[in-house]
């Protein structure tokens, strides 16, 4: 019997588990018919980190290697509790010991700088060519620059951080709100659609706007949004409503959609001045998250399509453009899966599986996938959304039994669902690297 949406999100927000196991594709170890096969990993982000431990679950005799570059992992999920000093970036990294030491894993930190997908191998930067049977890319986002007059990569790595990655832009914008001057204005530019973490900018204007609570209650947060929706959008409306005035004259939040004049048209970095179709806004603090495509990488291996995606087979998350190579994240073209950690998560699990298939001459099983996530309107206010998931003609449905928070007048709720948000973190985290 599938699972409803609230017998997921009780579960998962519980910590009892990190998927259903109707979801899970791995209910038996596969055996290979060559038991030397050599699959190859590369992008230790949540989506491969996620691929080599399911993996060694799934074929415990095949060799896996994962190539990654750093050797600690900062997830983006939960990096605006870093903004708002409510964690560190401690609290949200997360390094490859595990895998190494649990799973037996070979993990090379190197770089990735050449394919050759008709010998089936990875130049390496420093440990030259490795061979593979089947590689799984997981190259995550990167951000395009240009596309508005006065937006570029140098605003972004000074006055205008985009955050959208957790490290060092993180801080410069924790610093920025810190030294926002009394009554200042903080402006947040949400990107168009498709983009990592669909509910991460209305999160983000919120825990600001309750700092600001805390901090300088004068100012006010505007959102502005070439979009006239975005996910989670009802429960978080009533969440300003009841916690920032939303929609009253004292509201410390505006959001200033699509059909209002919310797309920019060009910025101003030195004056800090942003210029939307609804006219100039001047702004003390400027979260600009530009538009996302595909990571370099994706495009360097010829991954991509001219959308700047990579599209897959959904049932194995094979490239449809080179064989025997396998692509999950927030890269993929995932149709009505949003680009998420928990979708890597997800479609990691069930790539393995495929490949643990096809290594041993069978042939994949039908995959059932989810995405659930929690997002903060406030440190005591959760808004939640459950996805559940199946492929029907290669391409992502979505089930009915999906949906977001529902509005009720009960205060629990959203209390729950923020108690639910941290150890669904915490399980999570553990899930992919522990």
């Amino acid at each position: 019997m599938p699972l409803t949406r609230r017998e997921l999100i009780r579960a998962i927000g519980a910590g009892a588990l990190t998927l259903p196991l109707s979801a899970l594709p791995l209910s038996a170890l596969a055996k290979t018919r060559d038991r030397t096969a050599h699959v190859v990993i590369v992008g230790g982000g949540i989506g491969g980190a996620t691929a080599a431990k399911y993996l060694r679950l799934a074929a415990p005799q095949l060799r896996i290697t994962l190539v990654e570059p750093e050797k600690r992992f900062m997830t983006c999920l939960r990096s605006t509790d870093v903004v708002v000093g409510h964690m560190t970036l401690d609290d949200i990294t997360f390094t490859y010991d595990a895998l190494r030491a649990k799973y037996k894993i070979n993990v090379v930190h190197d770089r990735a700088i050449g394919f050759d997908p008709n010998a089936k191998t990875v130049q390496l930067d420093k440990a030259g060519k490795m061979s593979y049977d089947r590689l799984i890319v997981s190259p995550g986002i990167d951000f395009i620059y240009g596309d508005v007059e006065g937006y570029h990569r140098e605003a972004a790595e000074t006055t205008m951080p985009h955050a959208w990655k957790a490290g060092a832009q993180t801080l410069r914008l924790q610093k920025q709100l810190q030294a926002m001057p009394q009554g200042g204005t903080f402006v947040l530019v949400a990107p168009p659609n498709p983009f990592r973490c669909p509910p991460g900018p209305y999160e983000r204007a919120s825990l600001v706007a309750e700092w600001c609570q805390q901090h300088n209650p004068a100012a006010k947060v505007i959102i502005l949004d070439p979009k006239d929706a975005f996910t989670k959008d009802v429960p978080f409306k009533k969440a300003w409503e009841r916690l920032y005035g939303y929609n009253t004259p004292n509201s410390m939040i505006e959001w200033v959609s699509a059909s209002k004049g919310g797309k920019v048209k060009r910025v101003d970095a030195a004056s800090k001045t942003i210029h939307a179709e609804a006219g100039e806004f001047k702004a003390d603090v400027i979260n600009y998250i530009p538009p996302q495509r595909a990571g370099t990488l994706a495009f360097r291996m010829g991954l991509t399509n001219k959308d700047g995606w990579c599209p897959v087979n959904r049932r194995t998350f094979e490239s449809e453009i080179v064989k025997d190579v396998h692509v999950i994240g927030d890269a993929v073209v995932g149709d009505t899966m949003p680009k998420s950690g928990y979708s890597a998560n997800s479609q990691a699990k069930v790539a393995v599986q495929a490949i643990a298939d096809l290594l041993a001459g069978r042939e994949p099983g039908e995959p059932s996938m989810i995405n659930v996530c929690y997002s903060l309107a406030g440190q005591n206010y959760g808004v939640s959304i459950a996805d559940i998931f199946k492929v029907v003609d290669n391409r992502i449905v979505k089930l009915p039994a999906s949906g977001v928070s529902p509005i009720t007048d009960s205060p629990a709720q959203p209390l729950l669902e923020a108690v639910y948000q941290r150890n669904w973190h915490r399980t999570f985290a553990n899930d992919c690297f522990a």
